[in-house]
Order: C-alpha cells, then structure tokens, then sequence
C-alpha cells in the first residue's frame, strides 16, 4: 500500500467513525416536564426494546433525556405513555400528561 493509498483508508475510517459517534449522539429521547408532585419519581422505559429508567425530580420544571431511541414507552403510575422527544409533559398525581 502506497502513501496516498494510506492517507485515503485513514480518512474514510475517519468518516465511518464520526458518522456511527454522530448517529450514537441522536440516540435519545429528550422531553421537557413540570412535576407538579413534590414527590421525585424513577420509571421503566421501554425504547426500540431496550430498558431504560427515567427520572423526574418533584416539584421541579427541567428536561429529562432517556438513552434510548424514539419512540419510548415509559411506565408512570398513572398508567404508560409514548414519548417521541421535544413533548412538554406535566406530571401529577403520578400521571403524565403531554401538553
């Protein structure tokens, strides 16, 4: 393999790499919330099924990002709802509600 050879399976070994880190990166489920509970909750989410764990501070507005890829399940007390990222949800009485 010569130099130029090289240099050329070099930067397409760069691509494919910043391309799967890019892909990993969208990889996520970000919704924002409002829990009106002052209770701070922990649920199951399911996503493309996958396991993952959500979790809601109480009495708090913030954004909340599961790992996984869209859509997402996610088990609230108040019963299961699907989440496909960039949802407000409001939290109460441990039911979500998307707005």
């Amino acid at each position: 393999m010569n130099t130029m050879q090289a240099r050329t399976a070099l930067s397409g070994l760069t691509l494919a790499g910043a391309l799967l880190v890019g892909s990993i990166a969208e990889a996520a489920v970000t919704v924002r919330y409002y829990n009106r509970d002052s209770k701070s909750y922990e649920m199951p989410a399911k996503c493309s099924g996958s396991s993952y764990t959500v979790k809601f501070s109480g009495s708090t507005t913030a954004s909340a990002t599961i790992q996984g890829s869209s859509p997402c399940v996610v088990k609230a007390p108040g019963g299961e709802v699907t989440l496909k990222g960039g949802e407000n949800i409001e939290i109460k009485d441990g039911k979500i509600i998307i707005k």
